[in-house]
């Protein structure tokens, strides 16, 4: 074969690559109003930034290679509001997307650039399980432990880990998802530990894929997901949204950003939106979002766990993680799956050099049988046991009470800085509450009674009597609290803003 034959056959190749697997298959997307692999890369990243590897790779047994162009991955490397990000999106056109050996060494590749370089890796997750018959067989069983054994699923936390799941994800891509940082999920896509179809085989009955893996069951009731996407393209701005407010690697502080016009200025619409009386409920959200700069409020997991508030937010350009109870759900009162919520937010933020801003308005937690067998005790420590570990600045500010353990949860008089509005409560429960434990009167059987015992357990529960044992290091007026946690975070900020990382091995995700 002559050179010019060669270049003709490159061009053979890479023509037949780029036009991917099933027509069918593809042209079904098309007709759904879905992306395919390449169409997603390309609205992920900035224009023409794209650097794809191993496009001419495919399966390793002959008689299926003809059938798998780029062996069902499109990976490399591109842009995102140019800063260097690696991506593989799984091209279910080829074989669904299965995993198997060469389509693994892509993943890997990718993951390892990304890893030693210092940029985020983006996984735009579709698989069918497991290619059979690779996967089958002691020989089959051998190549998967050599993927695990060489780190495929590892990483330290050293570089934001991101997972799309954009269609059915079994296997491989949900094993991504589940260490991830970060798992939007596109409505009608499911997710699971294996499919519908093997899970019937498996317990002998009809499963529904929705009820196996739907995003309604993994956005409210696992928590296994942080975001819910409308369409492929949402889905893509949502990931090129959360990226903006972490580094690139941990080796760096988050970018800032300018501060959009009228931020800070209507601070007197927290006096409306927080009721003085403590227990009038409220939507703390709403209150996040006058307190951050406009538009900059990214909720986490916003339908799962509502008693719990976690995300991110930039407050004067500068990026935060914000953990809040929310009144509106349970009183504030947080329960196991508040725990199971905040506790991975909280590892997150301190990996990657985001500050932390704690708002309290708490009774305590949720007690009761659920909790107990919820393992609700274990859950509160792990999570102050986290917090412990913390080295990123930290502020803490009490709106309107803070009662019992969960004072301690949300970091009240051990972070870098605390602060009290001048109606907060603090205290070891609700002294109505203290008075039916400690006395049995109860406010409808002798009013005058219970009135004079809450006054007796009431004493020195006030923000001033928290201020005057330095508990607090200062009381201010709610009007001030944006103020005041831009002045506290840069009075801690930590050299280079980079934090120690000790979280960064943290196992738990869930």
């Amino acid at each position: 074969m002559s050179f010019d034959d060669k270049r003709a056959e490159l061009r053979r190749r890479t023509e037949k690559a780029k036009a991917m697997g099933s027509p069918r298959i593809l042209a079904g997307m098309a007709e759904s109003g879905l992306l395919n692999a390449r169409q997603r890369v390309d609205a992920l990243l900035d224009a023409g930034s794209f650097h794809e590897i191993g496009l001419l790779a495919v399966a390793d047994r002959p008689e299926i290679r003809d059938k798998t162009p780029a062996d069902s991955v499109v990976g490399g490397f591109g842009e995102i509001d140019g800063r260097r990000v690696g991506v593989c999106a799984s091209d279910f056109s080829v074989l669904g997307a299965s995993s198997a050996a060469i389509a693994g060494k892509k993943h890997g590749y990718v993951k390892k650039s990304a890893q030693r370089s210092g940029f985020p890796l983006i996984e735009l997750g579709e698989c069918s399980g497991s290619r059979i018959p690779d996967a089958m067989g002691a020989r089959g069983m051998a190549d998967t432990i050599t993927g695990f054994a060489g780190g495929s699923y590892q990483k330290g936390r050293v570089v934001p880990w991101v997972s799309a799941i954009l269609g059915q994800s079994f296997g491989g891509s949900t094993w991504q998802a589940m260490v991830s940082d970060f798992v939007v999920m596109r409505k009608g896509a499911i997710m699971g530990v294996a499919s519908p179809r093997v899970t019937e085989l498996a317990i002998s009955e009809p499963v529904d894929p929705e009820e196996l893996g739907g995003w309604r069951v993994h956005a409210q009731q696992t928590g296994m997901i942080d975001a819910v996407a409308e369409t492929d393209a949402d889905a893509l701005h949502i990931i090129r949204r959360f990226l903006s407010y972490l580094p690139s690697n941990n080796r760096e502080p988050p970018p800032d950003a300018p501060v959009p016009e009228g931020s800070g200025a209507d601070q007197e619409r927290l006096l409306e939106v927080v009721p003085e009386q403590r227990t009038r409920v409220y939507d703390m959200r709403k209150a996040i979002e006058i307190i951050a700069d406009t538009g900059s409020w990214f909720p986490l997991k916003d339908s799962f766990a509502k008693v719990a508030v976690t995300g991110f937010a930039r407050i004067g350009g500068k990026s935060v993680g914000i953990v809040a109870s929310n009144p509106l759900f349970k009183g504030g009162a947080f329960d196991a799956e508040g725990c199971d919520k905040v506790l991975p937010f909280i590892v997150l933020c301190d990996s990657f050099n985001v500050p932390l801003v704690f708002l309290a308005d708490t009774p305590g937690f949720f007690i009761g049988r659920a909790g107990e067998k919820e393992k609700l005790g274990a859950k509160i420590m792990n999570w102050i046991l986290a917090l412990d570990q913390v080295t990123v600045p930290t502020v803490t500010v009490i709106l309107r009470k803070a009662f019992g353990m969960a004072l301690h949860n949300m970091f009240v008089g051990r972070a870098s800085e605390t602060a009290c509005w001048p109606g907060a409560e603090i205290s070891f429960m609700d002294p109505a509450t203290a008075v039916n434990v400690v006395y049995g009167v109860k406010y409808e059987d002798d009013p005058e009674k219970f009135g004079a015992m809450l006054d007796a357990v009431s004493g020195e529960t006030s923000a001033f009597d928290f201020a005057e044992a330095f508990a607090t290091q200062t009381v201010i007026d709610p009007v001030e609290t944006r103020d005041f946690i831009i002045r506290a975070l840069a009075a801690h900020a930590r050299p280079g803003g980079v934090g120690e990382h000790r979280l960064a091995n943290w196992p738990v995700k869930f």
